[in-house]
């Protein structure tokens, strides 16, 4: 049904909402998942630049800061992966129910489909969504997806118009053989300014395939179209780009098209990381900083409890960064040199868990909330995607 309504935050502040069209109240799903273990700290000056062996910590003082402008639609079931059409519609996946649906930037919610290959479990099931850069005249897209066997990169044409209904097609296989778990799956894919598809896996809780350059866990992969290796790979027959992960959770380009990646961490760090073509980032051997010289150390670091980063997305001259358990969004200054510095916390508890935060063509936010996946406290709102002014 669709209706207009004030939303509370879990502050007690109220967002107005613009007009929302829901498919129905969401179910929750457990995940029994521990998690990391707590580590106390001594939060960083606010003006302070962190150097990589640092915490990145919430900044106290008066920043403005971003706005949440407010809640586009709500009652989603776990959404995971967001990207955009080129008419500025966005599709969204589902981890949980496998479905794939659009969102207009006036809050309109449809159903395209579903990838019905998809296995949730833990923190598997349909996970990233990357809309083709030749969308106008391929009509194609690419998910990431939990199957009974492994996970793998599949690609759909969206069929249909805007007259008669948008409709997603029967999935093909890209790229399969990705080792699943029931946690550390990783699955954000992106297309980068080279035009070939980047992918991130985790190391599905075992963490020796992170370092084994014949497995495609705990890796960022990069591929073709058609899931080849892409040409320029360090390793010409191999589709691997960095290795040494544990669990990428968010892609993003600055505007040098430097790649940066948001990445959990074990017990004691998690990491914001510049990716380099053939880089090793040290998992398991080290976690955080001070591997040594074979290692790439991250651009920061964060105490788990403030950070478990998942998505990122790049604009007015920043990284963001969604924090799950955390619960906060983080802002991050990126120099012309590509030095990223000044974390700056916003949103801190206003909205629970937050997954993915994209940039929208318009040049606003979209971030989306993740309290339905068993380790949140959702409310009779959850899960939404809210919509922040940088």
């Amino acid at each position: 049904m669709t209706r207009g309504h004030m939303t509370v935050t879990r502050k007690g502040r109220l967002v107005l909402t613009s007009l929302v069209l829901t498919l129905g109240a969401a179910t929750g799903c457990a995940d029994n998942t521990p998690a990391p273990i707590p580590r106390t700290t001594q939060p960083t000056d606010a003006t302070s630049e962190p150097t990589p062996s640092e915490p990145a910590s919430e900044a106290q003082g008066g920043d403005g800061g971003p706005e949440a402008v407010g809640t586009l639609v709500d009652r989603l079931e776990v959404p995971w992966g967001v990207d955009f059409l080129p008419d500025g519609a966005a599709v969204v996946t589902e981890r949980m129910t496998g479905r794939v649906l659009q969102v207009t930037p006036d809050g309109t919610l449809s159903r395209l489909g579903a990838i019905t290959a998809t296995v949730p479990q833990g923190e598997a099931g349909l996970l990233g969504v990357a809309v083709s850069p030749d969308f106008a005249s391929d009509r194609t897209l690419f998910f990431y997806v939990t199957s009974s066997t492994d996970n793998r990169v599949v690609k759909a044409e969206l069929g249909g118009s805007e007259q008669s209904g948008f409709e997603l097609g029967e999935p093909t296989v890209v790229l399969d053989g990705i080792p699943a778990g029931f946690i550390h799956d990783g699955g954000r894919i992106a297309f980068g300014p080279d035009g070939y598809l980047y992918v991130t896996t985790g190391e599905t809780g075992n963490p020796e395939l992170a370092q084994d350059p014949d497995s495609l866990a705990g890796k960022i992969l990069r591929i073709t179209a058609d899931g080849a290796p892409a040409p320029g790979n360090p390793e010409p027959d191999s589709p691997v780009w960095s290795l040494g992960h544990r669990n990428v959770q968010g892609l993003a380009w600055d505007d040098a098209g430097r790649l940066w990646a948001s990445e959990f961490g074990d017990s004691t760090w998690d990491e914001l990381n510049l990716v380099e073509k053939g880089g090793n980032y040290g998992w398991p051997e080290v976690e955080g900083t001070g591997g040594g010289p074979e290692y790439v150390d991250p651009a920061l670091v964060w105490p788990v409890e403030e950070a478990s980063p998942s998505g990122l997305a790049y604009a007015d001259g920043h990284l963001w960064m969604a924090g799950l358990r955390g619960q906060r969004l983080w802002r991050i200054r990126v120099s012309d040199g590509g030095r990223a510095s000044r974390p700056t916390a916003f949103f801190t508890e206003d909205y629970g868990r937050l997954r993915t935060v994209v940039a929208s063509p318009d040049g606003d936010l979209w971030l989306t909330t993740s309290n339905q996946d068993g380790r949140g406290e959702p409310t009779t709102a959850d899960d939404r995607i809210i919509v922040i002014r940088p």
